[in-house]
């Protein structure tokens, strides 16, 4: 894989690339904060505001791409308020200097006041029903949520590349195998629970409030799984404040869809698998300039360090009985 991919998306490219799908700018571009993709704002001569996003080569298919972008439209046509890529010709997914790209509207907003029970339970409805469409069908060609993908692929990955520092990696090894291992119990516990096409990383980032409400953002992961992985992510703080969060949030969402009490348990193992995943993460990406002046931590003993107690919490966590009562 290229590691510098983008080491050609100059400005001038990028005003060219938007020029050539009939988004003329007048020159302004503001960098947005992403490293994944490469994500841009754009000024036009006709007064729009639009984002451009450039995806990062040989991470997502075109029919991947596709099936995000359809999601999307497929939510915008319901009403649900999320930021759907614009169309040029009936074509969301466009490409210039080998690289694909789609084009967004701007829409600003602030971060939601989540300590706020009535922001929650506002959320809490619009998550609903965007599973209310997503459990029409799961996606075809997208990834779902699982332990192979975000846990033993990434510690395969970690340890062959020699990314955990040797003096911590028996430690560290032994945490991560331990924590997989709770979090497959887990799952077996729960037992099956229904897939649906999710937002898949629907944290406190990826909404923006306004007076009318709030608005989501960045499907680029979505996935298939449990509903769960679109809730837990809006909760913090102790056990006590998860609790009351999730009450406000469930008061909304069951307004549109039934939630299975058993995804409760899931919530720490899910967090487990984003944790591990995240490491991951990075440590695949490293060739890519943006990434060591993002996480200068990365690969420090201190950083994993903090890994291992972080794993030796996340066990504890899920011996835990599930949140509760509900």
């Amino acid at each position: 894989m290229d590691s510098t991919p983008y080491a050609g998306l100059t400005p001038d490219a990028i005003l060219d690339a938007l020029a050539a799908v009939g988004f003329e700018g007048d020159g302004r571009l503001l960098a947005l904060n992403s490293y994944e993709n490469r994500v841009y704002q754009a000024w036009l001569d006709d007064g729009r505001v639009v984002v451009a996003k450039f995806y990062r080569p040989q991470r997502w298919s075109d029919e991947q791409i596709l099936e995000e972008h359809d999601f999307a439209l497929e939510l915008a046509g319901e009403e649900v308020p999320v930021v759907a890529p614009l169309a040029v010709d009936g074509a969301t997914l466009l490409s210039a200097g080998g690289l694909r790209f789609a084009v967004f509207p701007r829409r600003g907003g602030r971060t939601p006041e989540f300590e706020d029970p009535s922001v929650l339970e506002w959320v809490g409805r619009f998550v609903g029903r965007i599973h209310m469409v997503g459990a029409r069908r799961e996606f075809a060609s997208r990834p779902a949520i699982d332990i192979e993908r975000l846990g033993r692929e990434p510690v395969a990955f970690l340890l062959g590349a020699d990314l955990v520092p040797p003096a911590l990696r028996p430690a560290w090894t032994a945490a991560v195998d331990q924590a997989l291992e709770a979090v497959a119990a887990a799952f077996d516990r729960v037992g099956s629970v229904r897939r649906l096409r999710l937002h898949g990383d629907c944290h406190a980032g990826n909404v923006l409030w306004t007076d009318a409400g709030p608005h989501f953002v960045d499907l680029d992961d979505a996935c298939n799984g449990p509903a769960i992985q679109d809730l837990w992510m809006l909760l913090s703080g102790d056990r006590a404040a998860m609790t009351r969060q999730f009450c406000d949030v469930l008061a909304g969402y069951e307004d549109f869809v039934e939630f299975d009490r058993r995804e409760l348990g899931l919530i720490e193992p899910l967090r487990t698998l984003r944790l591990v995943h995240y490491s991951a993460w990075i440590g695949r990406r490293w060739d890519d300039p943006a990434f060591p002046a993002a996480f200068p931590w990365f690969g420090t003993e201190r950083y994993w360090q903090d890994r291992i107690l972080e794993l030796r919490e996340q066990i504890a966590a899920m011996s835990e009985p599930p949140l509760g009562p509900l």
